[in-house]
């Protein structure tokens, strides 16, 4: 038995202590790539707490199938679809700058030493502007970019988040890469 089928074994026999010991585990994950989904920080830790809840609350119905984490995934993008028809459009791809990073392995890098201002306001305006051409992304599109790129999740694993065919994950990857690489074609030009 793997640790988090004990763990849920342990919350279904009345631990709830077992299930924060899962909420702990995976929360920071989770937010990491629904903050990308939602749009922004506030909307992003609604989503995850809400999602915890669900789980918690329906964790008599997980099945064993999938991996926990991928169980959970599922809930808070269903949470997330549920919270943003609610709320109405996503607010604003400014607000999406209090997120970490641009993609995933940009996140935390150190500034070098010999990083002037000038370099790190450089880096700051590109991941701004990398976080703001994902924000544009169809939904379809960005969840699966987000999860692929952001949380290094692998084909089948977002296929089964998601509920679609591998085909499908392949093919709104290669799109959302697409799209957002014209998107940023001025910024890469730079680059170059």
């Amino acid at each position: 038995m793997n640790d988090d089928a004990q763990l849920i074994s342990q919350a279904l026999a009345g631990q709830t202590a077992a299930f924060g010991q899962l909420v702990q585990k995976y929360q920071d994950r989770l937010y990491n790539t629904v903050v990308h989904v939602a749009g922004n920080a506030e909307d992003a830790k609604d989503v995850v707490q809400e999602a915890f809840v669900q789980a918690f609350l329906k964790l008599e119905s997980f099945q064993g199938a999938s991996a926990f984490y991928t169980w959970l995934y599922r809930i808070a993008f269903n949470v997330a679809g549920t919270h943003r028809r609610r709320r109405g459009a996503m607010r604003a791809a400014e607000q999406a700058a209090l997120a970490e990073g641009c993609l995933r392995g940009a996140e935390g890098h150190p500034s070098s030493v010999a990083d002037g201002p000038g370099e790190q306001l450089e880096r700051q305006e590109r991941c701004r502007q990398v976080r703001h051409a994902i924000s544009q992304l169809p939904e379809e599109h960005r969840v699966v970019l987000v999860l692929r790129e952001m949380d290094g999740c692998c084909y089948e694993t977002i296929a089964e988040i998601l509920d679609l065919p591998l085909g499908t994950v392949r093919s709104r990857l290669h799109r959302a890469r697409m799209q957002l690489r014209e998107q940023l074609k001025e910024v890469l030009a730079v680059e170059e």
